[in-house]
């Protein structure tokens, strides 16, 4: 195939060749695999982006209860403080929707999976609040979320995004990279800037565990898909000024499978370590066990 590879530097590689951005490869390269035309790829990732909107909707309306068994709501609560607070703003803009993602997730509503259920707020968190105050359009987040599914490719690939393999980093972590070379992509990022941004967000949640609560994806998980998008934000900002990071982008994904393969099995998603593993944490999945007894 004209676009395939597996590694970020070959991604790069093919933008130069080419002259297109990440975004063009990947849609060159899934309408390669499959034969279908750019019209239907993109016409499916706007069904996505449709999803993300509505989840980010539903999840910050007072009216509609997205109640976990021990988080629920609590985007709504922020949203109506960044109203009346000076550090109001466009972060907590970004925060409110993180959560409001992962808890209509914890509700059992549907979300889009990017890359995986338990990190689902990051994406949508970091992009749509752009086009909420109209400093992008659809197809532009469409475009940047193809660049984020570049390097979640490449972050299966060379190492893996179950929390259950690799802990939170693997989770939050893959989709704070993915989340931070979009924005950059959607600010006018190079590739190269935007793969810097990724290997910046995804080293500074190098050896995030995975440790939920009575075994849920309600706590821990939710406040970190929150720290996940503010990550995401700062390392494209940090790559659009021109920081590097010294360390490329492969070599941190290597890195990242590395540490998930030495953590202990209790920190990746058996809930028996961690959070879940305090007198607190025990305590609540004792009282939930009870509950649904």
């Amino acid at each position: 195939m004209s676009y395939e590879f597996h590694h970020g530097s070959e991604l790069l590689t093919l933008c130069s060749r080419y002259k297109i951005s990440i975004g063009e490869v990947m849609l060159r390269r899934e309408m390669e695999d499959t034969t279908r035309t750019r019209e239907e790829i993109f016409a499916e990732m706007k069904l996505n982006l449709d999803v993300m909107r509505t989840s980010i909707r539903t999840g910050l309306d007072p009216t509609v209860p997205t109640h976990g068994l021990m988080a629920g709501n609590e985007s709504v609560k922020l949203a109506r403080y960044a109203q009346n607070s000076e550090l109001g703003g466009r972060l907590c803009g970004i925060v409110a929707a993180g959560m409001a993602v992962a808890e209509v997730n914890a509700s059992m509503g549907q979300i889009v999976a990017a890359p995986t259920a338990g990190s689902c707020g990051v994406l949508p968190a970091v992009l749509l609040p752009l086009a909420r105050v109209g400093e992008t359009d659809e197809d532009a987040i469409c475009e940047a979320l193809y660049v984020a599914a570049g390097f979640g490719q490449v972050i299966a690939a060379r190492a893996t995004l179950a929390g259950a393999e690799g802990g939170c980093q693997a989770e939050v972590g893959a989709a704070s990279a993915m989340a931070a070379a979009a924005l950059c992509h959607l600010k006018g990022g190079t590739p190269e800037q935007c793969a810097a941004a990724a290997a910046m967000a995804l080293g500074n949640l190098l050896g995030l565990v995975c440790d939920p609560v009575a075994g849920l994806v309600e706590v821990p998980c939710v406040k970190r898909n929150v720290v996940g998008a503010v990550n995401a934000v700062a390392c494209a900002n940090m790559a659009l000024a021109g920081v590097d990071y010294a360390i490329p982008c492969d070599e941190v994904i290597d890195a990242m499978g590395r540490v998930g393969s030495l953590l202990s099995p209790d920190l990746r998603e058996t809930g028996q370590g961690g959070l879940a593993a305090t007198p607190t944490g025990v305590r609540i999945a004792e009282r939930l066990a009870e509950n649904d007894g």
